[in-house]
């Protein structure tokens, strides 16, 4: 009973240090490698960033359409591979559409106080080609 409740609580912790990571992992590659432009569509793959106020952030999968540069709707993923559109006003901290910078929305904020930024994963930038080194010869 001890080893099961050891491991639910590893389990649990390891979750938690994921969702806390979740966000943070997907800014750090977007600044290191850079996107690639959003152009107005429906994105059908993205990474929607929920920032709850216990400091903790939930990463879920979802689609949205863009249209002049800004996002206008949003749709969330379920398990069931079905979406539902995301009903709630959303909006900037300028009580504005939110725009996109390098693949990732600015903070989108629901009257309600919800937060999340959303990422357009299919756009980050391909790793960098490392050259690649040889080995000399034991004989020289």
């Amino acid at each position: 009973m001890k080893k099961k409740l050891l491991f639910l609580t590893l389990l649990l912790i390891g979750f938690n240090s994921y969702s806390q990571d979740c966000f943070k992992k997907l800014e750090d590659a977007f600044a290191k490698r850079g996107s690639l432009t959003v152009a107005d569509a429906m994105h059908n793959n993205v990474i929607i960033s929920f920032f709850n106020q216990d400091g903790t952030v939930n990463c879920v999968a979802g689609k949205v359409r863009v249209e002049n540069g800004t996002v206008v709707s949003v749709f969330l993923q379920f398990e069931d591979n079905t979406y539902e559109l995301y009903e709630k006003k959303f909006y900037n901290v300028k009580k504005q559409a939110p725009t996109i910078n390098n693949g990732i929305t600015e903070m989108i904020i629901t009257p309600d106080g919800e937060r999340f930024r959303i990422i357009f994963i299919e756009k980050l930038k391909p790793k960098h080609k490392e050259l690649k080194e040889v080995a000399l010869p034991d004989d020289l």
